[in-house]
């Protein structure tokens, strides 16, 4: 009951975090799911990656708060705010400079990094938003590094000549990452807009840290079951941590019938 209330509680919440990672479960290779806030974690355990698993965790589906993760095609179905991971950004961004030396690139990490700063002194302050002028040159800027990074990587020629070939054409790294910066700027800037949003997906990936650890030195978990039960206690654990509760108290009261309950209001 605990676990399905701690969901409910995510459900609720103006910003989730969500993100998922392989896991071995009887020798094949399962997903682990996760969705949390800064007070609440759940963990879930299937056999698929996307959108199939993503339903049937049954949190997303009825999410309608911001949901933050590193831009995996599967959480744009979702009917509800989206904010994209920069910190993703930022390691793409350097790969870019390291790989391509492409200027574009550099001013593209110096505005992200710049805006974020921006947000951290305007909440510092008391303000709940930039100055409207300050969002527009912020926007202008960043239009601007996108054009310069078109010229750059201007899309390769058709072959009329070829024979057609299914899907997407293929395209460079810069050129692959200008696009979606282009067409998802609003959830690339959504911490700029909204306060509440955070600059990346830290809580999520911090979230799955532990599971991987537990991988790392055990390998797997010999059936689903056993995975299930992990990620259960496991998801109690790490909400008690967040919300500063002894976890051995809260454990031993689990086994004599008074289950400790986390707090679980929206925005937790």
């Amino acid at each position: 009951p605990i676990e399905v209330q701690i969901k409910e509680g995510i459900e609720q919440s103006a910003v989730g975090h969500f993100d998922e990672t392989g896991l071995r479960v009887n020798s094949k290779l399962w997903w682990l799911h996760v969705a949390c806030t800064s007070g609440l974690t759940y963990y879930f355990v299937h056999a698929k990656r996307g959108k199939t698993a993503m339903d049937e965790m049954d949190i997303l589906p009825n999410f309608t708060g911001t949901s933050i993760h590193d831009g995996w095609k599967s959480y744009a179905s979702y009917d509800c705010a989206h904010g994209l991971c920069n910190a993703h950004h930022l390691r793409e961004l350097r790969f870019i400079v390291e790989r391509y030396q492409q200027p574009w690139a550099e001013a593209m990490m110096t505005l992200l990094v710049e805006i974020k700063t921006q947000v951290e002194i305007a909440t510092a302050d008391g303000l709940k938003v930039l100055n409207p002028e300050q969002v527009k040159a912020f926007e202008r800027r960043y239009r601007q590094v996108l054009t310069d990074g078109f010229k750059n990587n201007p899309s390769p020629p058709m072959d009329e000549k070829a024979p057609k070939k299914r899907g997407k054409q293929k395209q460079s790294s810069p050129r692959n990452l200008l696009d979606r910066l282009e067409k998802h700027h609003s959830a690339v800037l959504a911490f700029m807009y909204d306060f509440q949003v955070p600059f990346d997906n830290n809580q999520a990936e911090r979230d799955i840290r532990m599971m991987k650890l537990k991988q790392k030195i055990s390998g797997c978990f010999r059936s689903f079951a056993g995975a299930q039960q992990f990620c259960r206690i496991r998801g109690y654990i790490s909400t008690l941590r967040k919300q500063e509760t002894p976890v051995l108290d809260s454990l031993r009261s689990v086994f004599v019938g008074t289950p400790v309950v986390p707090i679980l209001q929206p925005g937790q």
